[in-house]
């Protein structure tokens, strides 16, 4: 049986209401913390009501936001039943090229830059819903892949949130540190797809069995 990642409220969203959670992201960008209903309704061409009435307040339209763009960084379909060392290696690039193509984003350094403004001011709730709905929610997104991959005997670890740690590492690297504290750094399509393979490689060569090390997948054998 295919299955996919976990289904997320942003999945249930309208077409209408995802283009506000898409205005909230370009007035964080363009405005930083300074964010209201009424510039919120303003930019998406609603009434405050609806705001109100679809999210509930302000925090609600913020959680809404976070999770809008946290469900950009998927981990893909994949057979449990019949995982192979392959399909486990695209979930795992996959998964690598979505989030380094999030956290590169203008809209994405933005909210993470409110969040931890905020969170250090102890001004808001912004920083522990980007926690909530960011990186904790793409990690139960991604671990039953991992679990999947474990009980197919392609990679072996005994606890499932420190292979991921491991692997959100590996991936990130110091490329959202850098981006939140104002480098210019660039990434190109080539150089993410470059640096999602490279992640992936090294998580497999970390906790990959013989069928799934890099270099040795039994279906090319």
């Amino acid at each position: 049986m295919s299955e996919p990642a976990a289904e997320t409220q942003s999945e249930t969203l309208t077409a209408r209401q995802q283009a506000v959670l898409d205005a909230v992201l370009s007035l964080m960008v363009e405005k930083g913390d300074h964010l209201t209903m009424t510039a919120v309704a303003r930019r998406a061409s609603c009434s405050k009501e609806t705001l109100y009435k679809w999210f509930g307040d302000r925090d609600g339209l913020l959680t809404a936001t976070v999770q809008w763009q946290a469900s950009k960084v998927r981990a893909g379909n994949y057979d449990r039943q019949n995982l192979d060392a392959g399909t486990l290696r695209e979930s795992l690039k996959g998964f690598a090229a979505n989030w380094l193509e999030v956290i590169t984003s203008p809209t994405s350094i933005a909210l993470n830059r409110i969040g931890i403004s905020q969170a250090a001011a102890r001004n808001g709730n912004l920083g522990s819903i980007v926690l909530a709905n960011g990186r904790f929610a793409i990690g139960e997104r991604l671990k039953p892949v991992l679990d999947a991959g474990r009980e197919a005997g392609l990679i072996a670890f005994d606890d499932t949130e420190a292979a991921f740690r491991t692997l959100f590492g590996l991936v990130g690297r110091d490329v959202q540190v850098r981006l939140l504290l104002g480098d210019t750094l660039t990434l190109s399509k080539a150089e993410i797809a470059r640096d999602a393979e490279r992640a992936a490689e090294q998580f497999l060569t970390l906790y990959g069995t013989v069928q799934s090390a890099p270099g040795r997948d039994k279906s090319n054998a």
